[in-house]
C-alpha cells in the first residue's frame, strides 16, 4: 500500500471539507475613509484556498514547474503569496524564500546559490532580476501582476490553465527536499537552510502539542512565513497592516484594529513589535496566546505584555532557528520569575526543550566536529555550545558544505542508524531544574585575557538603567586578549549630553559583579544596526568594527558616532 503524501499542503483538502466557508486568510485590502484603517476586504476560505491553489498547482506544472523545481519566491504578502506556496507545496516544487530587504550583493549571492529553475516575484522584484542579474539560472518565469516585457506568463494565465484539472497533490516523501529557506543573515551573508517535507510536518506537530493549539482560532502574524503554518493548523490568519520589515516601526492602532475587529486569539510577533504593544499600552483582552521569538525579549516588555493580556492568556518565547524550530519553550510567567537572575548575569532563560528534542551543551569549539564521539558533554551548571537533535533539524545548507560541516554533527545511534546534531551557533547551559539558559552567539563572545564573556550574560546588567535603551558587549583586539567595549544606545528623550553621568551611574552597576567589573571602556551609539528580518538581532560585528575606530583615543568614555 503506498504510504500518503508527507506534506504541509495535505491538511488543505480535509479542512476545506470540514470547514469550508471559515476564512484562512484575511489580507488588508482598500482604505476607509477618515481613518485610513484598511478595510481587510480580502478573503480566502479554505474552500477557495484549496481549490485555487490545486488549480495554480496544475498550470505550474504545465509550465514546467512541478516536483523538485527550484523555484524563487518574491511576492509580497497577499492571497496570491499564499496560494503559491501552498501551491508548489502541492506540485512538489521547492520554494526558495530570501528576505528581499537584506544588503543587495548578498541577496544575489543567496540567488546565485540557490540555482533557481524558475523565478515568480511581482513586477518590481522581475524588474530587479533583469536589471541586476538574480537567478539568471531561472528560465521559467511567472509575474504576480501586470507582466511588463521580460516574457513568461502571469500567475492569472497559470491559474485559469489549471482550473479544469482537479486536485492536486504530489506523491512527496518525507525525505524530499520541501523548500530552501535562507537565514536572516544576522552574522554574515545568509545561508540557504534545506527543509525536507517531514520537516515541516514535524514542526506543525510540535507547535500544535506545545502551545495547545485547535483548529478554529484566529492568528495575527506579524512575521509572514509563520503564517503558512496557520491553514495547516486550521486557523485564521489575518495579514496585518504593516511592513513586515520593519515591525519596530508598526502603528499600534493598526495592530490593535486587526486583533478587535476579528478577535484575534494569538499572535507572533518579535520583541521589536513586541515592544510597539507594550509601549502603546492598550489592553489585548481577546488574545490567549501570544508568542514572541527571533532575540530575548526584555525583560521589561514581557512584564508590560503580561499586563495588557487577560490573566488566562499565555505569553510564550520559543527558543529556536531557522535550522530548527521549536527548540525550547517559556512562557511569560516563568519568564517574569527568572528576570532578577537574568539582570544579575545569569543569562535569558529560554525554558524546557520540547519533546521529542533532545538538547545538549558541549565544549565550545570552532572547528567542525564531524562525529558526536568526537563533542565533549558537559555537565548542568558549565556554559558551552547549545545543540539539538530531534524531528525538526534540518541537515544541510543548500550549496554550502563547509557550513554544513561547521554546524552539523553525525551521531551513530544504538540501533546502528545515524542522525544529525545541530549545532545552534549559541552558547548555554542547564540549571539544576533542567531549563536551558541562553548566553548568546558562540561568534559574539568577547574572549579576554581572564576568560570569556557572553553577551547575554552582560547586556542586561546594564540595561536596567532607566536612561539606557539597550547596550551591546563588543570585543576589540585579537582573541583570547580582546578588550571588551560596551555600546550604549540611549533611551528616547535623553540628551547625548547625559552620558558622562550615566557612564558613571554604568559603571556602578558594573561593579556588582565579578564579570561586568571587567567592563571598563563605554561607547554611546546613536542607533545599534538590527536584522531586517526581526528588527531585534542587533549587528554587533558591525558595532564591534565601529567601536574599533576609537582604539587610538586617549579614553573610551563619551565617544559617539
Amino acid at each position: 500500500m503506498t504510504p500518503p503524501p508527507c506534506n504541509i499542503a495535505a491538511a488543505l483538502p480535509r479542512l476545506a471539507a470540514e470547514r469550508p466557508g471559515q476564512p484562512a486568510i484575511r489580507c488588508p485590502g482598500r482604505r476607509g475613509p477618515g481613518n485610513g484603517l484598511a478595510a481587510y476586504d480580502v478573503v480566502l476560505d479554505y474552500r477557495a484556498l484549496d481549490a485555487r491553489s490545486d488549480a495554480i498547482a496544475a498550470g505550474l506544472a504545465r509550465h514546467g514547474i512541478g516536483r523538485g523545481v527550484r523555484t524563487v519566491v518574491m511576492v509580497r504578502p497577499s492571497p496570491e503569496f499564499f496560494l503559491l506556496m501552498f501551491a508548489l507545496f502541492k506540485a512538489g516544487a521547492v520554494p526558495v524564500l530570501v528576505d528581499p530587504g537584506i544588503d543587495r550583493r548578498a541577496l544575489k549571492q543567496c540567488l546565485d546559490e540557490a540555482q533557481a529553475q524558475a523565478f515568480v516575484g511581482i513586477p518590481l522584484a522581475h524588474l530587479a532580476r533583469v536589471l541586476l542579474g538574480w537567478a539568471r539560472s531561472a528560465t521559467t518565469l511567472v509575474t504576480v501582476g501586470r507582466r511588463w516585457g521580460w516574457g513568461g506568463a502571469t500567475l492569472a494565465q497559470v491559474e485559469r490553465e489549471g482550473a479544469d484539472d482537479g486536485p492536486q497533490l504530489a506523491a512527496t516523501a518525507p525525505d524530499e527536499v520541501a523548500a530552501i529557506l535562507f537565514t536572516s543573515g544576522s552574522t554574515g551573508v545568509p545561508k540557504g537552510v534545506v527543509y525536507r517535507h517531514r520537516h515541516f510536518v514535524a514542526q506543525i506537530s510540535m507547535m500544535r502539542e506545545a502551545f495547545g493549539i485547535a483548529p478554529g482560532g484566529v492568528d495575527l502574524p506579524t512575521f509572514p512565513p509563520f503564517a503558512l503554518f496557520d491553514p495547516a493548523l486550521g486557523l485564521t490568519s489575518v495579514i496585518p497592516d504593516m511592513d513586515p520589515t520593519r515591525p519596530a516601526q508598526a502603528d499600534p492602532e493598526r495592530l490593535h484594529d486587526a486583533i478587535d475587529r476579528f478577535g484575534a486569539t494569538q499572535l507572533f510577533g518579535s520583541p521589536a513589535l513586541m515592544r510597539v504593544l507594550a509601549d502603546h499600552g492598550r489592553p489585548l483582552p481577546s488574545l490567549r496566546r501570544v508568542t514572541s521569538a527571533g532575540a530575548p525579549v526584555p525583560p521589561e516588555v514581557v512584564e508590560k505584555i503580561r499586563v495588557l493580556l487577560a490573566d488566562e492568556a499565555q505569553f510564550w518565547t520559543p527558543y529556536g532557528a531557522t535550522e530548527c524550530l521549536p527548540v525550547a519553550v517559556i512562557e511569560g510567567r516563568e519568564l517574569q520569575d527568572t528576570r532578577a537572575a537574568t539582570e544579575a548575569g545569569a543569562g535569558t532563560c529560554v525554558g524546557r526543550p520540547v519533546a521529542p528534542n533532545q538538547v545538549r551543551i558541549i565544549a565550545i569549539d570552532d572547528a567542525p566536529i564531524a562525529q558526536w564521539s568526537d563533542a565533549r558533554e558537559l555537565a548542568a551548571g558549565e556554559v558551552g555550545e547549545i545543540t539539538v537533535a530531534g524531528p525538526t533539524v534540518t541537515d544541510s545548507y543548500f550549496n554550502r558544505e563547509a557550513a554544513t560541516r561547521a554546524a552539523k554533527i553525525r551521531e551513530a545511534r544504538e540501533d546502528g542508524s545515524e542522525r544529525v546534531v545541530h549545532r545552534m551557533g549559541d552558547v548555554g547551559y542547564f540549571d539544576a531544574a533542567g531549563r536551558l539558559w541562553f548566553c548568546g552567539r558562540k561568534t559574539q563572545r568577547v574572549e579576554t585575557a581572564d576568560g570569556p564573556l557572553h553577551t547575554e550574560q552582560v547586556e542586561p546588567v546594564f540595561n536596567v538603567h532607566p536612561q539606557v535603551r539597550r547596550t551591546a558587549l563588543v570585543g576589540i583586539g585579537g582573541t583570547g586578549a580582546q578588550r571588551p567595549v560596551l555600546c550604549v544606545e540611549l533611551a528616547d528623550g535623553v540628551e547625548a549630553g547625559q552620558f558622562a553621568r550615566i557612564e558613571r551611574e554604568l559603571r556602578a552597576l558594573g561593579t556588582r559583579h565579578p564579570h561586568t567589573a571587567r567592563i571598563t571602556a563605554f561607547l554611546r551609539h546613536p542607533g545599534f544596526p538590527v536584522d531586517i528580518r526581526h528588527n531585534a538581532k542587533i549587528g554587533r560585528e558591525k558595532l564591534a568594527a565601529w567601536a574599533a575606530a576609537y582604539r587610538s583615543r586617549p579614553r573610551d568614555t563619551g565617544a559617539s558616532a
